[in-house]
Protein backbone atom coordinates (compact mmCIF):
# COMPACT_ATOMS: atom_id res chain seq x y z
CA UNK A 1 0.00 0.00 0.00
CA UNK A 2 0.80 3.36 -0.93
CA UNK A 3 0.30 6.42 0.84
CA UNK A 4 1.23 10.22 1.06
CA UNK A 5 -0.30 13.45 2.90
CA UNK A 6 -1.03 16.85 1.35
CA UNK A 7 -1.35 19.62 3.38
CA UNK A 8 -4.79 21.46 2.43
CA UNK A 9 -5.75 25.04 3.84
CA UNK A 10 -9.79 25.05 4.16
CA UNK A 11 -11.27 28.59 4.75
CA UNK A 12 -14.29 28.60 7.46
CA UNK A 13 -16.96 28.52 4.85
CA UNK A 14 -14.86 25.74 3.12
CA UNK A 15 -15.16 27.38 -0.28
CA UNK A 16 -11.81 27.82 -0.56
CA UNK A 17 -8.57 25.87 -0.39
CA UNK A 18 -5.24 25.64 -0.95
CA UNK A 19 -1.66 23.12 -1.37
CA UNK A 20 1.33 23.15 0.11
CA UNK A 21 3.68 22.84 -2.55
CA UNK A 22 7.26 21.09 -1.99
CA UNK A 23 9.38 24.13 -0.82
CA UNK A 24 6.61 23.29 2.37
CA UNK A 25 6.30 27.42 2.20
CA UNK A 26 4.06 28.49 -0.96
CA UNK A 27 0.74 27.61 -1.14
CA UNK A 28 -1.14 27.17 -4.22
CA UNK A 29 -5.11 27.39 -4.95
CA UNK A 30 -6.79 24.03 -5.08
CA UNK A 31 -10.08 22.18 -4.52
CA UNK A 32 -10.22 20.62 -1.75
CA UNK A 33 -9.01 16.66 -1.55
CA UNK A 34 -8.12 16.82 -5.31
CA UNK A 35 -5.83 14.77 -6.97
CA UNK A 36 -1.71 15.67 -6.36
CA UNK A 37 -0.52 18.14 -8.91
CA UNK A 38 3.61 17.44 -9.79
CA UNK A 39 5.04 20.59 -7.03
CA UNK A 40 3.00 19.62 -4.29
CA UNK A 41 3.95 18.58 -1.06
CA UNK A 42 3.97 14.74 -0.70
CA UNK A 43 4.70 13.87 3.52
CA UNK A 44 5.44 10.61 4.37
CA UNK A 45 6.16 11.20 7.67
CA UNK A 46 2.97 10.58 10.15
CA UNK A 47 4.80 12.63 12.78
CA UNK A 48 5.42 15.32 10.16
CA UNK A 49 1.91 15.76 8.76
CA UNK A 50 0.10 15.74 12.52
CA UNK A 51 2.55 18.64 12.96
CA UNK A 52 0.73 20.63 10.15
CA UNK A 53 -2.63 19.50 10.89
CA UNK A 54 -4.81 22.13 12.86
CA UNK A 55 -2.14 25.14 12.25
CA UNK A 56 -3.88 28.61 11.26
CA UNK A 57 -2.69 30.37 8.08
CA UNK A 58 -2.98 34.01 8.01
CA UNK A 59 -2.63 36.23 4.61
CA UNK A 60 -0.17 38.32 4.60
CA UNK A 61 -0.13 42.26 3.34
CA UNK A 62 0.18 40.84 -0.18
CA UNK A 63 -2.47 37.93 0.46
CA UNK A 64 -0.12 35.35 0.30
CA UNK A 65 -0.55 32.68 2.93
CA UNK A 66 1.57 32.18 5.88
CA UNK A 67 1.34 29.32 8.55
CA UNK A 68 1.33 30.09 12.18
CA UNK A 69 0.95 28.27 15.24
CA UNK A 70 -1.02 25.13 16.02
CA UNK A 71 -4.41 25.86 16.79
CA UNK A 72 -5.69 25.75 20.47
CA UNK A 73 -8.58 23.59 21.87
CA UNK A 74 -10.95 26.27 21.19
CA UNK A 75 -9.82 28.39 17.82
CA UNK A 76 -12.01 25.88 15.64
CA UNK A 77 -14.61 27.95 16.70
CA UNK A 78 -13.40 30.93 15.50
CA UNK A 79 -13.42 32.36 11.57
CA UNK A 80 -10.14 31.25 9.82
CA UNK A 81 -7.80 29.56 7.83
CA UNK A 82 -6.49 26.16 9.17
CA UNK A 83 -4.21 23.23 7.77
CA UNK A 84 -5.67 19.90 7.23
CA UNK A 85 -3.67 16.58 6.41
CA UNK A 86 -5.25 14.74 2.96
CA UNK A 87 -4.48 11.42 2.35
CA UNK A 88 -3.62 9.87 -0.99
CA UNK A 89 -3.78 6.35 -2.20
CA UNK A 90 -1.13 5.58 -4.78
CA UNK A 91 -2.49 2.08 -5.01
CA UNK A 92 -5.91 0.34 -4.34
CA UNK A 93 -7.81 0.02 -1.32
CA UNK A 94 -8.63 -3.38 0.38
CA UNK A 95 -12.24 -4.72 1.70
CA UNK A 96 -11.71 -4.80 5.59
CA UNK A 97 -11.52 -7.88 6.99
CA UNK A 98 -14.94 -9.46 9.07
CA UNK A 99 -12.50 -11.84 10.37
CA UNK A 100 -10.03 -9.29 11.64
CA UNK A 101 -12.60 -7.20 13.10
CA UNK A 102 -14.05 -10.08 15.80
CA UNK A 103 -10.13 -11.18 16.31
CA UNK A 104 -9.38 -7.49 17.09
CA UNK A 105 -12.43 -7.16 19.26
CA UNK A 106 -12.31 -10.85 20.88
CA UNK A 107 -8.75 -9.55 22.66
CA UNK A 108 -9.60 -6.45 24.19
CA UNK A 109 -10.32 -6.27 28.14
CA UNK A 110 -13.62 -5.23 29.12
CA UNK A 111 -13.27 -2.52 31.70
CA UNK A 112 -11.15 -0.06 29.16
CA UNK A 113 -12.31 2.38 27.09
CA UNK A 114 -11.52 1.32 23.71
CA UNK A 115 -12.13 2.88 20.60
CA UNK A 116 -12.14 0.47 17.56
CA UNK A 117 -10.89 1.76 14.07
CA UNK A 118 -9.89 1.00 11.11
CA UNK A 119 -5.73 2.63 10.33
CA UNK A 120 -4.99 3.75 7.08
CA UNK A 121 -4.64 0.28 5.95
CA UNK A 122 -7.72 -0.93 6.00
CA UNK A 123 -6.48 -2.94 9.02
CA UNK A 124 -8.76 -3.51 12.55
CA UNK A 125 -6.73 -1.69 15.60
CA UNK A 126 -7.59 -0.59 18.88
CA UNK A 127 -6.32 2.40 21.58
CA UNK A 128 -7.17 2.65 24.90
CA UNK A 129 -8.48 6.45 24.78
CA UNK A 130 -7.52 7.03 28.27
CA UNK A 131 -3.71 6.41 27.12
CA UNK A 132 -3.66 7.39 23.88
CA UNK A 133 -4.56 11.08 22.15
CA UNK A 134 -7.78 10.46 19.41
CA UNK A 135 -8.36 14.18 17.93
CA UNK A 136 -5.59 14.90 15.36
CA UNK A 137 -4.15 11.02 15.56
CA UNK A 138 -3.82 10.45 11.87
CA UNK A 139 -3.40 6.57 12.18
CA UNK A 140 -6.89 6.71 12.47
CA UNK A 141 -9.30 6.46 9.13
CA UNK A 142 -12.59 5.33 10.18
CA UNK A 143 -13.27 5.33 13.42
CA UNK A 144 -16.51 3.52 15.93
CA UNK A 145 -17.69 4.48 19.45
CA UNK A 146 -15.33 4.17 22.39
CA UNK A 147 -16.71 1.30 24.41
CA UNK A 148 -15.20 -0.54 27.76
CA UNK A 149 -18.59 -3.06 28.54
CA UNK A 150 -18.39 -7.19 28.02
CA UNK A 151 -21.30 -6.34 25.77
CA UNK A 152 -19.50 -4.87 23.32
CA UNK A 153 -15.95 -5.32 23.86
CA UNK A 154 -14.32 -8.81 24.83
CA UNK A 155 -14.89 -12.38 23.79
CA UNK A 156 -18.82 -12.50 24.86
CA UNK A 157 -19.20 -9.84 22.63
CA UNK A 158 -18.49 -11.26 19.55
CA UNK A 159 -20.90 -14.18 20.18
CA UNK A 160 -23.90 -11.02 19.11
CA UNK A 161 -23.59 -12.25 15.67
CA UNK A 162 -26.47 -9.19 14.53
CA UNK A 163 -24.42 -6.69 16.48
CA UNK A 164 -20.79 -7.71 14.92
CA UNK A 165 -22.74 -7.78 11.22
CA UNK A 166 -24.07 -4.63 12.00
CA UNK A 167 -20.76 -3.08 13.06
CA UNK A 168 -19.23 -4.76 10.04
CA UNK A 169 -21.68 -3.06 7.67
CA UNK A 170 -20.97 0.53 9.68
CA UNK A 171 -17.40 0.32 9.20
CA UNK A 172 -17.68 -0.87 5.72
CA UNK A 173 -19.57 2.34 5.29
CA UNK A 174 -17.20 4.46 6.66
CA UNK A 175 -14.28 2.97 5.08
CA UNK A 176 -16.29 3.44 1.35
CA UNK A 177 -16.59 7.60 3.05
CA UNK A 178 -13.16 7.56 4.27
CA UNK A 179 -12.03 6.78 0.13
CA UNK A 180 -13.89 8.87 -1.29
CA UNK A 181 -13.36 11.75 0.82
CA UNK A 182 -9.80 10.98 1.36
CA UNK A 183 -10.74 12.54 5.30
CA UNK A 184 -9.35 10.73 8.40
CA UNK A 185 -10.83 9.79 11.62
CA UNK A 186 -14.65 9.47 9.68
CA UNK A 187 -17.24 8.66 11.87
CA UNK A 188 -19.17 5.22 11.27
CA UNK A 189 -22.94 5.75 10.05
CA UNK A 190 -25.66 4.88 11.98
CA UNK A 191 -27.09 1.60 11.94
CA UNK A 192 -30.37 2.86 9.88
CA UNK A 193 -28.48 4.39 7.26
CA UNK A 194 -26.57 1.30 6.19
CA UNK A 195 -27.13 0.14 2.54
CA UNK A 196 -26.46 -3.96 1.25
CA UNK A 197 -22.84 -5.19 2.55
CA UNK A 198 -22.16 -5.98 -1.54
CA UNK A 199 -23.11 -2.71 -2.24
CA UNK A 200 -19.82 -1.66 -0.32
CA UNK A 201 -17.84 -3.98 -1.34
CA UNK A 202 -18.37 -3.60 -5.13
CA UNK A 203 -18.05 0.27 -4.19
CA UNK A 204 -14.52 -0.24 -2.43
CA UNK A 205 -13.29 -2.65 -5.18
CA UNK A 206 -14.17 0.13 -8.01
CA UNK A 207 -12.71 2.96 -5.94
CA UNK A 208 -9.99 4.21 -8.18
CA UNK A 209 -6.57 5.35 -6.17
CA UNK A 210 -4.58 8.49 -7.63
Amino acid sequence: MKTVFSIDALDAAGSHAWRLLDDEETWRACVYAEPLDKHDARITDKKTAEDWAGRCLKKDKTYVLVAKRKAGKFDFLMRGIFAHAVLHRLSPAPVPDKQQMLDCIAGLKPGTPWLLYLDAGGNFRALDSHATPIIGNLDIAVRGEIASSEDYVGKKAVKNTEMMNELRLQFLAGWLEHLQSSNMSVFIPEVKKLKEESDYIEAIRQWQHE
